[in-house]
């Protein structure tokens, strides 16, 4: 329901809903108004010569006297014929000298002439309001007509139409089953519009809310939001505005994309370079050695021979190797390898390790130990892959280690992982060449000549990112060097 509050077809309905609430207030607040102005004009219009007639029958000034029995008698007609009527007697001025409401009600003095000689003017247009006499801020319509000549009269008789008892009557119109059809008639067509808008409102953002659960899907499919996040709601906004966000989602991936496919290329293309390189000197070696042997082989005594041959054989030896690694490298990035995790020992695999190169070690001159746990710790991975990585890491330490050196592989357990660590007293990295170790055909300012191919430490680091752990490097230059990893400890 919350998600459904902030839809593009909510907002439309609550902006469609406050229209409609505005557009009936106003009508229903003009209608009235309007409503008022056409009774008091027809009213007033009905009424315009009541007072002309009241003065034109009795005689209620003369020579500046009220005649007191005249006036009584209007007021009594009155009284009997329209009780809603209240007639007032103006001097010239508009001071009221006489009325036929009752004593203690009318609370003015005097009534203002600008609107009586308004209604006078023959091109008047009604309504025309007056002062109340019964109320200081109040203004009525009226009917009045000058007493004696009306050039200079006398006085006015002021008949205001619609006294207290008109607007008791107003009141209870209010309440008339006429104006109560016509207010439910109103609200009817506000509800039937509203209904008709909030139709009108759904069908035309059907295709807006399609293609934002659209796009949510596909952002799933393209690793953009996870599995959960379709249909729960999780961005604020309605559908245009999620679909602004997921456009700058996937516009900052694509761009991410085209920079990554940019700096693969160029990866591809340093690669390319290396891979001819490294290619190259083997194979023109052992070539070289070849056509030797067979352009003078029978000039070459048999120790030459030999020789020739155990320098074919070691660029033979290197150019299988560089072949393997580069294949073994391709199936970790293409995800061809499938890990086959089992609990590993990871002690036992680095005794099996050293051991396996402690003859190497000894003909380089480079003391070679392991430094083992008393108890067993084990880890869940791939055998065969543990055994690539430490076997890497142990070599290339080897072939960065001068005579005289040491590498030490150790085995720590921690209360929930294992570490190992791969330490030697070699030349060490320098800074900056630190960053790019785990680079492709990387050399640094070591050169080539260890002889490796410098795809030992990027295979590592592939292996053990597919078992989800990170490989760390410390070292400095003229110390040596140090390779951890660390494996979450099996159950």
């Amino acid at each position: 329901m919350k998600q459904r509050s902030r839809s593009l077809f909510a907002k439309l309905a609550l902006v469609l809903l406050a229209v409609v609430t505005a557009v009936g207030g106003l009508y229903l607040a003009v209608t009235i108004v309007t409503t008022r102005a056409y009774l008091n004009e027809v009213h007033q219009n009905l009424q315009r010569d009541l007072a002309y007639n009241l003065v034109k029958e009795a005689h209620l000034m003369d020579a500046g006297e009220v005649q007191q029995e005249a006036l009584y008698e209007v007021f009594h007609m009155m009284m009997v014929i329209n009780p809603a009527i209240e007639v007032y007697l103006l001097d010239p001025t508009g001071e009221i000298l006489a009325y036929s409401a009752p004593l203690g009600v009318v609370v003015r003095e005097r009534v203002s002439l600008a609107p009586i000689t308004s209604f006078l003017a023959a091109d008047s247009r009604l309504p025309i309001v007056g002062d109340d006499p019964r109320d200081l801020q109040g203004r009525k319509v009226f009917s009045a007509a000058p007493v004696g000549d009306s050039a200079s009269p006398q006085g006015y008789l002021y008949v205001v139409l619609g006294g207290e008892a008109y607007d008791s009557v107003v009141g209870l119109l209010a309440g008339s089953y006429i104006l109560r059809l016509g207010a439910i008639g109103i609200i009817a067509s506000l509800l039937i519009a509203l209904a008709a808008g909030l139709w009108l409102f759904h069908y035309l953002t059907r295709r807006v809310r399609g293609l934002s659960r659209a796009v949510a899907v596909f952002e799933v499919k393209a690793g953009l939001e996870p599995a959960s996040a379709v249909g729960q709601g999780t961005d604020d906004g309605d559908e245009i505005e999620r679909l602004g966000r997921s456009f700058d989602r996937m516009a900052e991936r694509l761009l991410r994309q085209v920079e990554e496919l940019r700096r693969l290329d160029e990866l591809r293309r340093e690669l390319v370079a290396n891979v001819s390189h490294d290619l190259r000197t083997p194979l023109t070696s052992l070539q070289g050695y070849i056509e030797t042997l067979r352009v003078k082989d029978d000039d070459l005594p048999p120790a030459e021979r030999r020789r020739y041959l155990d320098v074919a054989s070691r660029q033979a030896s290197r150019l299988s190797q560089l072949v393997h690694e580069l294949f073994e490298l391709a199936k970790l990035d293409a995800g061809g390898v499938e890990l086959h995790c089992e609990p590993l020992a990871l002690g036992e695999l680095v005794q099996d390790i050293v051991g396996e190169y402690r003859l190497s070690a000894e003909s380089r001159g480079v003391e070679l130990e392991a430094g083992l746990p008393e108890t067993l710790a084990y880890v869940s991975a791939d055998t065969a892959l543990m055994a690539r990585v430490l076997g890497n890491l142990v070599d290339n330490a080897l072939k960065h280690t001068p005579a005289g050196g040491r590498v030490r592989v150790d085995v720590v357990v921690q209360a929930l992982a294992v570490e190992v660590e791969v330490s030697d007293t070699g030349e060490g990295i320098t800074a900056e060449d630190l960053p790019h170790l785990f680079d492709r055909f990387f050399y640094g300012h070591r050169g080539r000549q260890s002889g490796g191919t410098g795809l030992g430490l990027a295979i590592a680091q592939r292996a053990l990112e597919l078992h989800g752990a990170a490989i760390e490097v410390t070292s400095a230059p003229g110390v040596g060097t140090t390779v951890s990893f660390e494996l979450p400890r099996a159950a």
